[in-house]
């Protein structure tokens, strides 16, 4: 399994793309920021502010951090979307959460679905006061029913 999230790593890198994945010790080391991936179904507004989506499959658990001193964000809004089993995007499969003062953050909502050939994910957006704003994807273990992922920002030029 180990080998296998390891792989996962090293393609995501070299494709660019900042798919953070659901396996343990697939956070990134130190403080460094998570590399952004742009793709998703942003621009369709803020998603109902609410931690559960469906009946629950799948518990993602976070931290979100900034790349000084590793400090938690407190009051970073976390912005999550996932398909529908037809592999669409809808506000259905959306939700927006705030991270507490220790910077975490819980989420709850059925397995992501595989469509188009991709593996179930979930697209997040994170923004936090004073920092620039993250798109990141998370990719969940096959057939897990926890995850935890690690989000770091960058301070944004003030």
């Amino acid at each position: 399994m180990r080998t296998v999230a390891l792989a996962a790593l090293v393609i995501a890198a070299a494709l660019g793309a900042a798919t953070v994945t659901g396996a343990a010790g697939a956070a990134a080391p130190n403080c460094a920021p998570t590399a952004p991936d742009p793709f998703g179904p942003f621009g369709r507004g803020m998603p109902p502010v609410r931690a559960k989506i469906g009946s629950g499959g799948h518990v993602l658990t976070g931290v979100v951090l900034s790349t000084v001193d590793c400090a938690p964000l407190r009051r970073a809004q976390v912005q999550l979307w996932q398909a529908g089993r037809n592999g669409r995007y809808t506000r259905a499969g959306s939700a927006t959460v705030f991270t507490n003062r220790d910077g975490r953050f819980r989420f709850e909502g059925p397995f992501p679905p595989s469509y188009e050939g991709r593996p179930g994910h979930i697209h997040l957006r994170v923004i936090a006061r004073d920092h620039v704003p993250l798109l990141a994807r998370y990719v969940p273990a096959t057939g897990t029913r926890r995850g935890t992922i690690r989000l770091v920002l960058r301070p944004a030029d003030l």
